[in-house]
């Protein structure tokens, strides 16, 4: 049976280090971190007080005004701002003839709509039941985001829900290519978005221990392997992508980002080994791929400045790598990103179309001090430039999900 061809041509992006592809990745490379003080609400009472939140973003300017953004969750008004932008970076257009029927739109999220929820709460306390706003419900369920999409693109389109923690995102646009590849359809939008920062979100992180006190400059407290890492740091983000066949793409004329060529999925094998669910899904994504280790030019890594996590990630590229794990850069974005859940893969995958279209590693940011047990070539501070045609994107999430994804560069024929 014939396996259609995935690749990505529109990328839409919108991170507490920029808005935007260019602003985005601009960032990235000169390690212009997102991270700051919590300005959506008084963080005073809490013991961490900063966050990746999304800069000079109004939604009253980005969505149209019968769609009633205010209405909207967060993270559904990051999750359509980024889709739309996306469609228009592929040279789409929402018209049938640009959007065949059906289009998949497939959208990834973990924490969903807290800040609706937080609302019902503080109404209800203020005014009573009945003071619970009728759009609460419509708002606040997993599916809202995807729904607001695929009724913007119209009656063609269908929506589904990924949730499965961090690696939502990612898993969303694994299953928008499968699609693609299997000819149930020859365009897809998927993606992921999260918007976690509220007070009680942020308090529920940091109960559970994986948010602490950052003292200090902000934008230097998300620390990727290095030796000094505390946690990982929380943030906001939408990343979502247009997903076409090749052969569709290039008949059109379209731009290539990348090609999506493998995925795989495990979880932890134990609780007591966290994140060894990493290894299965590398192994089973290079499988997938048809490639070997020896294919890897750069591996994105999850690295979210945990000072386990961090470790448990390279103990496990070890495993798969053997002694190349040594000769393959590793890098992670989340220094200038934080940690954005749901969003974490998709925007992983934007920066690896963005390394790819460049050639350009993109650098682990406030990297200072090495770490024995991360002792990979994290490619500190700065971008490097070298011949990159494949690259490893690995998520871990919350409860022991694992997912990895190929992407290569697709050469002009």
């Amino acid at each position: 049976m014939k396996r259609n061809r995935v690749v990505i041509t529109g990328m839409g992006i919108l991170a507490p280090n920029g808005i935007g592809i260019e602003a985005f990745w601009e960032s990235i490379l000169t390690g212009r971190s997102g991270i700051g003080p919590i300005t959506f609400f008084d963080a005073s009472g809490l013991k961490d007080q900063i966050a990746g939140e999304i800069k000079d973003f109004n939604p009253l300017n980005y969505i149209e005004p019968e769609l009633k953004p205010k209405r909207m969750a967060r993270h559904t008004q990051l999750a359509y701002v980024a889709a739309m932008m996306a469609i228009e970076d592929a040279g789409l257009k929402i018209t049938e003839l640009d959007l065949p029927s059906p289009t998949p739109v497939v959208v990834g999220v973990s924490t969903s709509a807290l800040d609706v929820i937080e609302r019902v709460f503080t109404d209800s306390d203020r005014r009573g039941l009945d003071g619970v706003s009728p759009m609460a419900l419509g708002a606040s369920k997993p599916q809202a985001a995807a729904n607001v999409i695929a009724d913007r693109i119209g009656a063609g389109a269908h929506a589904a829900t990924v949730s499965s923690a961090c690696p939502s995102g990612l898993d969303a646009v694994a299953s928008a290519a499968k699609m693609i590849r299997s000819g149930e359809t020859e365009l897809a939008v998927a993606g992921g978005a999260d918007a976690p920062i509220t007070l009680h979100g942020v308090a529920s992180f940091i109960a559970s221990g994986l948010s602490i006190s950052h003292n200090g400059e902000p934008e230097r407290a998300s620390r990727p392997f290095d030796l000094s890492r505390k946690s990982g740091v929380l943030s906001e983000a939408a990343g979502m992508f247009v997903l076409e066949n090749l052969e569709r793409a290039e008949g059109r004329g379209a731009r290539i980002y990348l090609e999506i060529s493998g995925y795989g999925a495990q979880r932890d094998l134990e609780p007591e080994r966290m994140a060894s669910g990493l290894r299965g899904s590398m192994e089973m994504a290079l499988a997938n791929a048809g490639c070997t280790i020896e294919d890897i030019d750069y591996i994105s890594a999850y690295g979210p400045g945990d000072p386990t996590l961090d470790a448990a990630e390279v103990r496990y590229i070890k495993e798969v790598f053997g002694e190349r794990a040594y000769a393959v850069p590793v890098s992670s974005i989340k220094g200038v990103t934080g940690n954005p859940l749901a969003a974490a893969g998709p925007l992983q995958i934007a920066a690896c179309a963005l390394s790819l279209r460049d050639q350009l590693i993109p650098p682990t940011a406030n990297y200072e001090i090495a770490d024995p047990e991360c002792d990979l070539d994290v490619v500190p501070l700065r971008p490097r430039r070298t011949k990159l045609n494949r690259a490893l994107v690995n998520v871990r999430g919350l409860g022991g999900s694992a997912s990895s994804l190929v992407v290569s560069r697709v050469s002009s024929r």
